[in-house]
């Protein structure tokens, strides 16, 4: 027993060691791999039409995905009840309708309530939207003094006021920098927000949230195939989505699912497991988002497994400074999307999340979109700082670091509807 003890402390010395080791930002350093072919399956067979692609192709790729890195929803939870419990005609400046709506789910003994605050604009009867999650609530993403205050559990950030681990109103308007509503509004298209930590606070603890309603017996945490948080933030994605399937404001047809950071992770899985979901824009999502995981650039997979246990499911953890035995790897999380519309960008400085791994994946998963008569990234040589690539399978790298930026927006937008509305 001794000796088994002292094996385990090692290992973990030894995990904690390897975890602090200086991340390889260099291109020579890079290691030589095999990118699995989006168009073979896991025995060798070719997929030459999309028929295939549908059939098989796809479906053993999400299914391993779900399995062995994002994990499996274990039921269904419906949406008990949806109330607007605030609303104004006349919002940003009399050019927008604004609606707060409360999703409310039960089993048992359980609740769980999160808000969508929604801009939609006002000359458009049935608005198109982007829909994505914020990090510090509602009420960061304008200085709308109307926007209610989430009271759920917030990673602390003192220079927005969040100590003791609650959101308040000092914060509020401090990410209007990452928003271009009036933009968005200015174009047609409406946005639908959500505070991240009202559907799974983001901490290494699975007594909150929305898993513990699909414990059984004495269960405590997830099984090793089951969800982690990533997956937990996409299935509320989904329901936001069953909610604009019943209101009459929303196009629920034209719903692009945005993310940025791991938040970009969470809308690519969103909109890679959802084929409801129109568009899918994926933001500086790094390791375990858009860029390639067998680079070993920036972010690996064991040091994102280290970080954030919470994010994958425990099978992930198999890869761990192992990313060549995956049978996969994220340019096919990509093609999972086809033939919706993708966009994935990048930002010059971001060097963690793998700005040219985040490319090549959209790259190479362009293959797949070809068999839908799609266009998708036509080179693997990366485009100029600035100068976007928009095609159905668009790209960007910008100047600046790990944001979201009005230029990004901007890109967004000019995508959008080019490649969704139309």
């Amino acid at each position: 027993m001794k000796k088994i003890a002292l094996l385990i402390i090692f290992a973990m010395v030894m995990q904690v060691a390897w975890s602090q080791e200086e991340a390889n930002y260099d291109e020579s350093k890079v290691p030589d791999f095999e990118l699995p072919d989006p168009l073979k399956t896991f025995n060798g067979k070719k997929i030459r039409n999309s028929k295939k692609w549908i059939k098989k192709g796809r479906q053993e790729l999400l299914d391993f995905f779900t399995e062995n890195v994002y994990g499996e929803v274990p039921d269904e939870l419906k949406i008990a009840s949806a109330q607007i419990v605030e609303q104004s005609e006349n919002a940003l400046n009399g050019k927008a309708k604004r609606r707060q709506v409360e999703l409310t789910f039960q089993k048992g003994n359980r609740n769980l309530h999160f808000f969508i605050l929604m801009y939609l604009p006002k000359n458009i009867e049935k608005a198109p939207v982007f829909l994505g999650y914020n990090f510090y609530g509602n009420h960061t993403v304008t200085e709308d003094v109307n926007v209610i205050i989430s009271e759920a559990w917030s990673r602390d950030n003192p220079s927005f006021g969040i100590i003791n681990n609650q959101l308040t109103e000092q914060s509020r308007g401090v990410r209007t920098n990452r928003w271009a509503i009036d933009k968005m509004i200015d174009a047609g298209i409406g946005l639908a927000t959500i505070y991240y930590g009202e559907v799974d606070p983001d901490k290494d603890d699975f007594s909150d949230g929305v898993h513990p309603f699909f414990y059984v017996d004495n269960q405590q945490q997830p099984a090793a195939s089951e969800w982690g948080s990533i997956s937990a933030w996409s299935w509320g994605l989904s329901r936001a989505l069953d909610y604009f399937e019943t209101y009459s404001e929303v196009d629920e047809n034209k719903v692009i699912v945005f993310g940025h950071s791991r938040l970009g992770k969470t809308s690519l899985w969103a909109g890679a497991s959802d084929e409801r979901f129109a568009g899918v824009i994926s933001n500086c999502s790094g390791c375990g988002g858009a860029a390639l995981a067998k680079r070993k650039f920036g972010e690996t997979v064991g040091r994102i497994n280290s970080s954030f246990p919470h994010w994958f499911c425990k099978n992930f953890r198999n890869f761990n400074n192992n990313e060549e035995a995956l049978p996969v790897d994220q340019h096919e999380l990509l093609a999972l999307i086809a033939p919706r519309p993708l966009y994935v960008a990048s930002a010059e400085e971001d060097q963690w999340a793998d700005p040219k791994g985040e490319f090549l994946s959209a790259f190479y998963a362009s293959k797949v979109y070809d068999l839908f008569d799609k266009k998708g990234i036509p080179s693997d040589k990366m485009p100029a700082v600035n100068e976007p690539i928009q095609n159905t399978v668009s790209y960007h790298i910008r100047t600046g670091k790990h944001d979201v930026t009005d230029f990004d927006w901007e890109q967004y937008i000019n995508w959008a509807k080019e490649q969704v509305l139309k």
